[in-house]
């Protein structure tokens, strides 16, 4: 489960990026950031390897990983020889066993608590299906609460430090404190989360985050991508999410909700949407809507969103023609509604996620006789229409990935 691909350090001759506000303390900071994130990215390597791999001096890595190494945050391997060549390599490796984060989220379908190391390594994963109570908070912070106590208790985190926590809702987030600002798959309105799991279960930490999971799904997206800085991520299982990445910065937008794409209203005079707007993309192309065309309601409400949007990918790949006409429809939205995103802002990649990940051909089929363009000099087939690579699990690797570079921004603080 460790992220792929290397690290995206800018390192001058000596490592750190050049910024006039830096003081010494920061720069040290920022370059035991550099020791460790290197390792996490390319694994047990000698103090040679992680200077020419950063661009620190060698006699500054040896000096950071002895800070390292006292602290508890590395340890070194038993030397390797050279080939014959040389004295051995001492291999320094991450050595926080003793930290662990945790991600629990919450969607229209079950609720999941993911233990993992700092490098990823899962410990613990818990799921549970809520049955999808509408209109019912207190009920699923029940069972949240529940899941959460169970992860606390287990043999996994006992005499592990809880470094961070993140719980994942699939609904917008906003305020200070942050609160889910309203859940339309669930029926919910304005509901305090951390409040509410707090009252049921007091050890969940004060430093633990409220995170939309469409921002934290699609920044993990993003690093799966090899030279795309500026994309725009679209995905379906409980509704529709997004979100909106230029040059490598997610936009939030000026209360936070950047990235509601499922909300665009995209059929003028359109069905009422459950946000109160009419002709929302989710009214023509949501996974309720979608799976009743296709004549698999009743297999949502027995057997729930997960199961039932696996059975509609099945047949819709399988060329049944109800899922298919279904699909045909939907698509047709989805790439309309893209169509107007790219005119927007110019992505080099579009990523779709969710179940529409395994669908994302059907609907690069149907955005390129749009051919979006300007008088042509800017065809469509200068942006890829990708499938997202992470599955039904992004957001929750998005969270555990974007706690731990918090957590390697400081790396000392993992010897706690």
């Amino acid at each position: 489960m460790a992220r792929q691909g290397t690290s995206t350090h800018a390192a001058s001759a000596n490592g750190v990026e050049p910024a006039a506000t830096l003081i010494s303390s920061d720069v040290r900071r920022h370059n035991l950031g550099i020791v460790t994130r290197y390792l996490v990215d390319n694994g047990p390597s000698s103090r040679s390897q992680i200077a020419d791999g950063t661009g620190l001096t060698r006699g500054s890595v040896t000096a950071l990983a002895v800070a390292l190494l006292d602290a508890g945050v590395l340890s070194e391997a038993a030397p390797l020889e050279a080939g014959g060549k040389g004295r051995p390599l001492t291999l320094l490796n991450l050595a926080a066993d003793g930290v662990a984060l945790l991600a629990l989220q919450l969607d229209a379908d079950e609720v999941t608590a993911l233990v993992t190391t700092i490098t990823g390594t899962p410990l613990l994963r818990i799921s549970e299906h809520h049955g999808r109570p509408m209109g019912q908070p207190d009920r699923i912070l029940d069972m949240l609460a529940d899941v959460l106590s169970r992860a606390l208790d287990s043999d996994e985190l006992r005499g592990r430090h809880l470094a961070d926590v993140t719980v994942v809702v699939f609904a917008p987030v906003g305020g200070e404190p942050a609160i889910v600002l309203a859940d339309t798959d669930l029926g919910w309105g304005s509901v305090d989360v951390l409040a509410g799991l707090r009252a049921r279960e007091p050890r969940l930490p004060d430093l633990t985050r409220l995170a939309a999971d469409s921002s934290l799904a699609a920044v993990a997206e993003l690093s799966e991508l090899s030279d795309v800085r500026t994309m725009l991520y679209l995905k379906s299982n409980s509704g529709i999410g997004g979100a909106i990445i230029v040059d490598g910065t997610l936009l939030a937008g000026a209360h936070g909700l950047a990235g509601a794409l499922g909300h665009l209203a995209v059929v003028p005079g359109g069905l009422l949407c459950a946000c109160g707007q009419h002709g929302c993309l989710d009214t023509v192309a949501g996974p309720d809507r979608v799976l009743q065309d296709a004549g698999l309601g009743d297999l949502l409400a027995s057997d729930g969103l997960t199961a039932a949007l696996a059975e509609l990918t099945r047949r819709i790949l399988d060329g049944e023609p109800r899922a298919s006409a279904a699909w045909d429809t939907a698509a047709a939205w989805i790439a309309h509604t893209v169509q107007l995103l790219v005119m927007s802002f110019d992505p080099e990649a579009v990523v779709l996620g969710g179940y529409w990940a395994a669908l994302a051909d059907s609907v690069a089929a149907k955005l390129k006789p749009l051919g979006p363009s300007i008088a042509g000099t800017v065809p469509f087939d200068t942006y890829s229409v990708q499938n997202g690579r992470l599955g039904a699990d992004a957001a929750l690797l998005g969270a555990i990935w974007s706690a731990r570079d918090r957590l390697l921004q400081d790396p000392l603080q993992l010897s706690i």
